[in-house]
């Protein structure tokens, strides 16, 4: 009875010890973690808008060539030369994909797509984060729709290749980017 007493009263201080930590160490980095992803946010956002900057000066550009606008529930970033970028993410064959576009002033091309996130499979879902496959979307016309077309087959200004291997991946960008491109376009006009 006594050893099940102490081992109760040892899981009890020992609970509430790592508890306290846990909540210590979360109060202590949770300011850093936003500022972070702030960051990555803001160097994503200049990354497709295609406006240079350093890691010690992010902000500032930001601040001097993006502009927040906020939509209802959304947000869009407008560059100063009125190109529009703006988040895109939803279900990827094993879990989320999550991005940023920006769509050139003319809101009929795409400029950049950026992948902040995938979990797709690793050598074949994955490749839809790299830049060489992600540069085919560059002035790629997105009205009425990006057509995704099998690996070596897009000739047409909204045409895209898939990627040979991965077609549920690329299915599942297809949806993703055409939904969301034609959505926030929509809350352009």
């Amino acid at each position: 009875m006594k050893a099940a007493l102490n081992i109760l009263i040892f899981c009890i201080v020992m609970g509430t010890a790592s508890g306290a930590l846990l909540v210590g160490v979360n109060t202590i980095t949770s300011a850093q973690i936003s500022k972070n992803e702030e960051l990555k946010l803001k160097s994503s956002v200049l990354d497709v808008l295609g406006v240079a900057y350093t890691k010690d000066n992010v902000l500032t550009v930001f601040k001097d060539n993006a502009e927040e606008i906020k939509k209802g529930e959304w947000t869009l970033y407008q560059g100063k030369d009125e190109s529009v970028a703006f988040e895109f993410s939803g279900p990827g064959v094993w879990g989320s994909i999550y991005g940023l576009v920006c769509i050139n002033p003319d809101h009929k091309t795409i400029r950049n797509i950026k992948i902040l996130h995938q979990e797709e499979t690793p050598g074949l879902g994955a490749r839809i984060a790299e830049k060489e496959y992600l540069n085919q979307f560059k002035n790629k016309e997105v009205m009425p729709s990006l057509v995704f077309m099998p690996a070596g087959k897009a000739t047409a200004n909204n045409e895209v290749d898939m990627i040979t291997g991965a077609t549920y991946s690329s299915k599942a960008l297809d949806k993703l980017l055409n939904t969301t491109i034609q959505s926030r376009l929509s809350l352009l006009k």
